[in-house]
């Protein structure tokens, strides 16, 4: 991500600014010891560079632009243990930003920007009550008590749409992501075995994801067998795989920040019972059903209701519920959300589909008393012209997935 990417994005930023407001980006701080360096996605949008502990400034104060961008003073004496910081004059190169200051001075240009601004648009998240600030709403804790008629504001509602609408690059950081899971995912089918844990087949992705360079999840991953996939959110990837079990991998590599969000289930003994076919074979007619509907001008809230219809038709003919109205007992959540550097990314739960979005599309039905849960997950780009499925080519047909398993189990 360099200059040429990131200059149009802040130009674009500036020009969703009213007079008097300010822009203040933080990177995500380093936690030293504890993990690996992962920046903050508004952060990495609009500057491109992987450094910590820094702050992207940009204001309209008296219809004028300031802007810069703040970084860590490097110590000579600790080079030797946490090697060089970023130089101003290779932040300069990499960003294309004129200003670069060091992050010791930033209360003070802050300070003489305050008595002008009437809101400061930051990267605070939703704060909540009882729990620890997070490190933007700490750094801006002092502005709140000396310049309390200063509205703080989450950049999240100002970068909403700007953010939804996937550049040509960024669809193709998205695919690395997508075609990286999709790996892991034919590695797994390749390698499971009954008997193995859940964390097992974790480790099999995680290898691939290493392999490749990349390190870090676009989310906790779900590897879930038998029961446990009847648990939408379910983390503890520590069962064992039992003989009869579906296995349920929810999963999805980062890449350049780029998440991909992919759902598949396949029988760990090779072959899916009849009752476990059937149940799959509702959940995929839903799926290709929702996906061919997906185009400009069309609403998440219509793909929701129109997988609510669905749904309460398949769920009548598998047996499970005798009125329309029972349908939640077995499909508890909505058919989709927006996917980028977020996982669940900027778009709204009821926004109108443009060219550019890139959503998810994921029925599922839960039957805890049969120890089944089946959903499927699929990465579509609107187009102008209507759609393309990013992961089509990440194995989901009945017939497909029992071939790879038999083969691997001889």
């Amino acid at each position: 991500m360099n200059a040429d990417i990131t200059r149009p994005r802040r130009l674009a930023l500036f020009n969703a600014l009213e007079n008097n407001q300010i822009i203040l980006i933080f990177a995500n701080s380093e936690q030293e010891g504890i993990e690996k360096f992962h920046q903050d996605n508004h952060f990495l949008y609009f500057t491109g560079i992987m450094v910590p502990d820094a702050v992207y400034c940009l204001g309209k104060l008296q219809n004028r632009q300031i802007e810069h961008l703040f970084i860590q003073r490097g110590i000579p004496e600790r080079e030797v243990w946490d090697g060089k910081k970023l130089s101003a004059e290779e932040a300069k190169s990499s960003t294309g930003m004129e200003s670069v200051k060091y992050l010791d001075e930033f209360y003070t240009y802050l300070n003489s920007y305050c008595p002008g601004t009437e809101k400061i648009w930051s990267n605070i998240g939703n704060p909540q009550i009882g729990k620890p600030l997070n490190y933007p709403s700490f750094m801006l804790k002092p502005l709140r008590k000396i310049f309390p008629a200063i509205t703080i504001e989450s950049i999240n509602n100002l970068v909403r749409g700007m953010r939804s609408i996937k550049s040509e690059w960024e669809i193709n950081q998205m695919q690395k992501a997508i075609n990286l899971t999709g790996d892991g995912f034919l590695d797994v089918l390749h390698q499971a075995k009954t008997g193995m844990m859940e964390y097992e087949l974790e480790a099999i992705l995680y290898y691939r994801m290493q392999r490749n360079g990349v390190q870090k999840w676009g989310f906790a991953p779900i590897i879930a067998a038998g029961i446990n996939a009847t648990t939408l959110h379910y983390k503890q990837n520590n069962s064992c795989i039992a003989e009869n079990d579906i296995v349920l991998m929810d999963i999805g590599a980062s890449y350049l920040n780029y998440s991909a969000d992919i759902t598949r289930c396949f029988p760990v003994n090779g072959r899916f019972t009849a009752r476990q076919k059937a149940v799959y074979d509702e959940v995929l007619g839903i799926q290709k059903a929702i996906i061919d509907t997906v185009k400009p001008g069309v609403s998440l809230t219509f793909l929701n209701e129109r997988t609510n219809e669905l749904m309460q038709e398949a769920l009548i003919r598998l047996g499970l519920i005798q009125t329309k109205e029972e349908f939640r007992r077995y499909y508890m959540h909505s058919i989709s959300h927006h996917l980028g550097m977020d996982t669940h990314d900027l778009g709204a739960r009821d926004s109108i589909l443009e060219s550019g979005n890139v959503i998810t599309v994921e029925p599922g039905i839960y039957i805890p008393e049969e120890k089944l849960g089946i959903r499927i997950e699929d990465d579509i780009l609107v187009t102008e012209d209507g759609h393309v499925n990013l992961s089509s080519h990440i194995p989901k047909e009945i017939a497909e997935l029992e071939a790879i398993r038999q083969e691997a189990l001889k």
